[in-house]
């Protein structure tokens, strides 16, 4: 197996320039720009990228761990929100938010909370962002 790979290239000055990133090789190419990220412009966060790559991760983590239970899921949907605060004067990503919706035959609310938690703990790209004081 290859090593999952991205790339990003900025030009200009950090306010007024831009960027590109891409994910893969051609998976997903897009621009982002100061403004889009800590303003109110349009267009693409890394956040989003970050977001994206937690909500599929533990939806992955998570339907594993229900086909292993014998609940195979008709439907996982997982969003994702991350929070960029100013933490001693630096931005930093301070939580995720993870809404999850499902349709599992055989698992009940309490099941589902303690798999979801099985998942949020054994997902890489948890694993990855352990430095981010929330993940709920």
């Amino acid at each position: 197996m290859t090593a999952p790979n991205g790339s990003a290239e900025w030009r200009g000055e950090v306010k007024s320039g831009s960027g590109t990133v891409a994910v893969g090789n051609g998976g997903f190419e897009g621009t982002y720009v100061y403004g889009s990220r800590f303003g109110e412009e349009e267009g693409t966060t890394l956040e989003q990228r970050i977001a994206a790559a937690q909500a599929a991760c533990f939806r992955m983590v998570l339907s594993s761990i229900l086909v292993a239970a014998g609940h195979a899921p008709e439907l996982l949907r997982t969003n994702a929100r991350v929070h960029l605060r100013n933490v001693d004067g630096a931005p930093m990503l301070a939580r995720i938010d993870l809404d999850t919706e499902g349709h599992v035959r055989g698992v009940d609310e309490q099941q589902s909370r303690r798999d979801a938690d099985a998942a949020k703990a054994a997902c890489p790209v948890a694993r990855a962002l352990a430095g981010i004081p929330e993940i709920v």
